[in-house]
């Protein structure tokens, strides 16, 4: 957690999260440094809007847990392409937030 913790200190502080930063931000925490996880973290961060992964984070559980439609006739390709595609994108975003730490 403490990979992640040191991204998220980053971005509230206004820095730009490099491989650098983070090194110094462990570093400074007396962590010792894993190069391979730093560059894992900054990889799976890339393109990542943080601020809307910690918003949907905050969400209550009963919205996240509330029962899905049933499904209509099907979409045209076209959009289940781009719903495949934000799905992809935020299913990155919660293991770069949960699975890296």
């Amino acid at each position: 957690m403490e990979y992640v913790y040191a991204a998220l200190l980053l971005h509230a502080a206004g820095k730009e999260i490099t491989e650098e930063n983070i090194k110094a931000v462990l570093q400074a925490a007396g962590v010792e440094v894993d190069e391979a996880r730093v560059k894992a973290l900054v990889a799976a961060l890339e393109g990542v809007n943080i601020d809307e992964v910690i918003e949907k984070a905050a969400m209550p559980v009963a919205v996240a847990a509330a029962p899905a439609a049933a499904p209509a006739a099907e979409a045209p390709a076209q959009e289940s392409k781009e719903e495949e595609k934000e799905e992809e994108e935020e299913e990155k975003e919660e293991e770069a937030l949960a699975g890296l730490g």
